[in-house]
């Protein structure tokens, strides 16, 4: 592939941890520079990875010539933001989710990147590892038959309980929808395509939440977005999701991700890992776990920027693309739309389903 892609990262927060591990260990990209608000967090980042150099700002990181792709892992509110400067500057741009908090901030992003002749990836990754796409060659495969409905369910008491700061998840561009939206909606459009119309409903049942872990334990904040969203989703197939995405649910057993068609009954893994087992429920038959069969196996937090390094050298799309990113945004947005209008909407975007993982 020739020399590796010089990554620069912005933000070197939580996940960012994360994202070293796994660039520590690809030969095909490799850490320059890094930049955060917290000098501290900046210079125990670039620690880990050798000649890796600490700048004091993301305007300076994004001017440096040692740096190919800025890894934006800064809070949502800055994702846009932050990525307009990286693509002014020249750099091609891979960030966590979402792509951005609005349409337009989207959409200023991708138009950017085309004028440009620049890739812009997102997160979420975990869908090109083995749980996802394993799951997604069952469905290619026929082994459900042809798809009919879907559930996704992510249900969790709040993210307080265990983040220190965890105010940003109740602010604007947060909320469970746009938390955790993206890691099963990516995998819905992977498994069944793009949504064409959504049906929504939502929820605050509290105003006000305390942080429970940290030195900030017990401290109070606004909940300023909605916290239980459920709706239905319809697929260009016709298939139909029904997604609940709350923080408000103290305990549940609900599965993550189940696919159901004509002929059979599909049990998908957490989105938001990469593996897990992969069950299927055929005509007359017990559940039985498929082998493993597609994906990245043993992939980690950055993969989508390892596909986007061998996407450039290999002259294809890479598969956590913004468009997609958008798509799922869109979708995400829709929905709260829906459940604020009480009527359902259709889904003014839409994205190709990206490319299959096979099985290495």
């Amino acid at each position: 592939m020739g020399e590796p892609l010089r990554i620069g990262l912005v933000g070197a927060g939580r996940i960012s941890g994360a994202y070293l591990d796994t660039l520590e260990r690809l030969d095909h990209v490799r850490l320059t520079t890094v930049t955060d608000l917290d000098a501290r967090r900046a210079k125990t980042a670039a620690a880990r990875i050798p000649g890796a150099e600490v700048v004091d700002s993301a305007a300076e990181l994004v001017a440096r010539p040692d740096v190919d792709v800025v890894l934006n892992l800064t809070v949502p509110a800055m994702h846009a933001e932050v990525a307009l400067a990286a693509l002014a500057a020249g750099k091609h741009v891979y960030g966590e989710k979402p792509l951005a908090t609005t349409r337009e901030e989207a959409d200023a992003v991708v138009a950017a990147a085309q004028a440009a002749g620049l890739r812009v990836g997102c997160a979420p990754d975990t869908v090109l590892g083995t749980g996802t796409q394993t799951a997604r060659k069952a469905v290619d495969d026929g082994l459900i038959g042809t798809p009919v409905a879907a559930t996704a369910f992510m249900t969790t008491a709040g993210h307080e309980r265990w983040h220190p700061d965890p105010e940003f998840y109740y602010r604007p561009g947060g909320g469970p929808l746009l938390d955790m939206g993206p890691y099963y909606l990516s995998a819905l459009v992977h498994l069944l395509g793009p949504v064409v119309r959504v049906t929504g409903a939502a929820s605050r049942p509290r105003h006000e939440r305390r942080i429970g872990s940290g030195p900030r334990a017990g401290a109070r904040f606004p909940v300023e977005v909605d916290t239980h969203v459920t709706g239905v989703l319809e697929h260009t197939g016709g298939a139909l999701t029904t997604l609940v995405m709350s923080f408000d649910i103290q305990a549940a057993r609900l599965p993550r991700i189940e696919v159901h068609g004509t002929e059979g009954s599909l049990s998908v893994p957490d989105p938001n890992n990469f593996e897990g087992p992969v069950e299927l429920h055929g005509p007359g038959a017990e559940w039985e776990t498929l082998p493993v069969s597609a994906g990245l196996a043993g992939a980690g937090r950055g993969t989508g920027l390892a596909d986007l390094a061998e996407a450039l050298a290999d002259g294809r799309p890479h598969r956590a693309s913004a468009e997609l990113s958008r798509h799922v945004l869109d979708v995400m947005l829709t929905l709260l739309d829906s459940a604020d209008r009480g009527s359902a909407l259709l889904v003014a975007s839409s994205c190709a389903r990206p490319e299959a993982v096979p099985l290495r």
